[in-house]
């Protein structure tokens, strides 16, 4: 990929681009939010996004957070249409045991979470995000050659035209260094379903 394709819709604290990686020092006080349970909207995360109207495609990447230190520390997979619509897949610091991994998706002002607890040591991840027209797949790995999926989604506004990329943040009084490589856009890696047909 030719990360000159992408653009930022907010700025870090710093960021080093070169040809092949992104390095990104979060700002602290900064994250994705918006409204269930927290009452809180939060709309300041950095993120750095191409754009496509292509309907079909899997966009892959591989995050490194060797230095997030701090509660809800994050960085991974987004994809930003604005700030009331938007998904992402990240692993969000917790403690010194374990972290959060998870995904959350915001349609029409409201978002939701789903997480499962991961080992504080685990400090790499892959992520994997698949377009089909207006449905969506997020899935993870350890090594980025074997895929587990953590959410499928519709997206009320992603029937067309959409950004995509990576975002860092620290929504509380943190900073750390974020690290993306090996980033792919490819053929839609998310088969079609053969089970059940459609309701006609």
């Amino acid at each position: 990929m030719n990360l000159l394709d992408f653009e930022w819709t907010r700025l870090p604290e710093s960021y080093q681009l070169s040809k092949n990686s992104l390095e990104v020092i979060t700002k602290p006080h900064t994250d994705l939010w918006q409204n269930t349970y927290y009452h809180f909207q939060n709309d300041n995360a950095p993120v750095f996004q191409m754009e496509t109207d292509e309907q079909y495609f899997s966009f892959i990447v591989k995050t490194e957070f060797a230095e997030s230190h701090h509660r809800f520390d994050q960085c991974g997979i987004v994809m930003y249409l604005d700030s009331e619509n938007w998904l992402k897949g990240s692993i969000e610091y917790e403690n010194e045991n374990f972290q959060h991994l998870g995904s959350v998706v915001t349609n029409h002002g409201y978002s939701d979470w789903a997480t499962t607890e991961i080992d504080a040591s685990i400090k790499s991840m892959w992520y994997r995000l698949s377009r089909r027209e207006d449905d969506y797949c997020i899935e993870c790995s350890l090594d980025g050659k074997k895929f587990q999926q953590m959410r499928i989604c519709h997206m009320l506004n992603g029937d067309a035209k959409v950004q995509f990329g990576v975002y860092a943040c620290s929504p509380e009084a943190s900073s750390f260094k974020a690290v993306f490589t090996d980033m792919q856009l490819t053929d839609c890696q998310w088969p079609a379903h053969d089970g059940q047909q459609p309701d006609m």
